[in-house]
């Protein structure tokens, strides 16, 4: 139960710090977050200032995408982990929004 939870925050985690993919492929996660950040064109800009919270929204993306797609519901906390994933990809996207204005 405790799994799905664990395993959100790992990728979170990993997202945020740069683990993910960022190291290994910088410029595909600033062209994924300029694809998946909406807003005027300066939040774009601050994706590429700042990378790894780019590809924090793009694996939260994924990782909805991924358990969208599972056919259980991860002992039924399925639900609930989209949703904060949705919360935190906003939140994220919020961030963005917040250094373009102050720019």
């Amino acid at each position: 139960m405790k799994r799905i939870g664990v395993t959100l925050l790992v990728i979170m985690s990993l997202a945020l710090m740069g683990f993910a993919s960022v190291a290994t492929e910088p410029n595909k996660n600033l062209l994924l977050a300029q694809k998946t950040t909406p807003g005027p064109g300066e939040i774009g800009r601050e994706a590429q200032e700042h990378p790894r919270i780019a590809a924090a929204i793009h694996e939260l993306e994924e990782a909805i995408r991924y358990m969208e797609a599972a056919p259980h519901d991860f002992g039924g906390h399925k639900a609930k982990a989209i949703q904060a994933s949705r919360a935190a990809i906003r939140q994220l996207r919020q961030a963005l929004a917040y250094r373009a204005e102050r720019e």
